[in-house]
């Protein structure tokens, strides 16, 4: 108890629960610590409750456990990986990471470049399709909606060979752009999905309004729709970046230049030049690979979750 806590005693809540609380000895007001309803709320979990939590304890150590060892390994060399494997480091081989960052620090910004470049236009680009069939009436609306939808059901590997042709009659071989734009329009068909559903469930009251005070089409769209719907465009980005980032066969078709290579192919490329028994700085370079992604979650997990549910619901 602090210093100036002169008595406890019992006394009534607003509900007539009963409450501990307690009177500086300056007088001032009576403070609650701690309602008995809210320890009773305590008290009562169930044997089904304590169960649950117990297990989920479990995931979340089973969970951090792979992690807390893929950092254990990175900063050891290969006698400690080999001789103390479910030790700690000791010493710490920092020079670990200095290899991996000189393995695929060029190829994390590639990736940043054309996965942060091909999500923002699919971003674009889907919610304005995505606006015009969810808010507009034109012959063939729906027979085309299908159409597109439909493509989901062609698995990626069937279209290697001819976009790989494509990309070679565009001169586009070994450019950034051989990556930007087949991501771009590869991911343009789940987020015209999402998308779509969203912006089909906004009220129509808003539109309306807008029109009434002279607002164009496209002012409507940016000024209402894509605030509102923050949540499922986030949701959209962080799919794709994910996605786009973690791509390996695609770039090692269509990319030759060490300089233009993306993280996923440098990974496989580093692993194979420093020998896959030397573990120490592999582990290094997959920390550092997966950084941008853990700041991506970091800011982006809130809408991220938001704009699942939301789409959920709402599709």
């Amino acid at each position: 108890m602090r210093p100036d806590m002169a008595t406890v005693r019992d006394g009534q809540g607003p509900e007539g629960a009963a409450t501990v609380v307690v009177r500086g000895e300056s007088g001032s007001a009576d403070q609650p610590l701690l309602s008995s309803s809210s320890a009773l709320a305590i008290l009562r979990l169930t044997g089904g409750q304590l169960l649950l939590y117990g297990v989920l304890l479990i995931l979340l150590i089973v969970t951090f456990i792979p992690i807390v060892y893929l950092i254990a390994l990175s900063l050891k060399d290969n006698g400690q990986i080999y001789g103390r494997f479910w030790s700690m480091p000791d010493p710490y081989r920092w020079e670990n990471f200095a290899l991996g960052s000189l393995a695929i620090w060029r190829a994390v910004l590639n990736s940043i470049l054309t996965s942060g470049t091909s999500t923002a236009a699919t971003v674009v680009l889907a919610s304005l399709s995505g606006y015009v069939f969810a808010r507009h009436r034109f012959p063939g609306k729906e027979l085309i909606y299908t159409g597109i939808l439909a493509l989901l059901m062609i698995p990626p590997i069937l279209t290697l060979i001819p976009a790989y042709v494509l990309i070679l009659n565009m001169g586009l071989e070994n450019t950034y752009w051989a990556l930007i734009l087949p991501w771009t329009s590869g991911g343009q068909v789940f987020a015209l999905l999402l998308c779509r559903s969203f912006f089909a469930t906004l009220p129509e009251e808003f539109f309306d309004a807008a029109r009434i005070d002279g607002a164009s089409e496209l002012q409507s769209f940016a000024q209402i729709a894509v605030p509102l719907s923050a949540p499922i465009l986030v949701t959209v980005a962080v799919v794709r970046l994910v996605t786009t980032y973690n791509q390996f066969m695609w770039p090692l078709v269509v990319i030759s230049s060490p300089k233009r290579q993306v993280v996923a192919v440098a990974l496989t490329q580093f692993t194979s030049e420093i020998g896959v028994t030397d573990l120490g700085p592999q582990m290094a370079g997959y920390i550092l690979a997966s950084i941008p992604l853990i700041v991506l979650f970091s800011f982006g997990m809130r809408h991220y979750v938001r704009g699942l549910t939301a789409g959920g619901l709402k599709a």
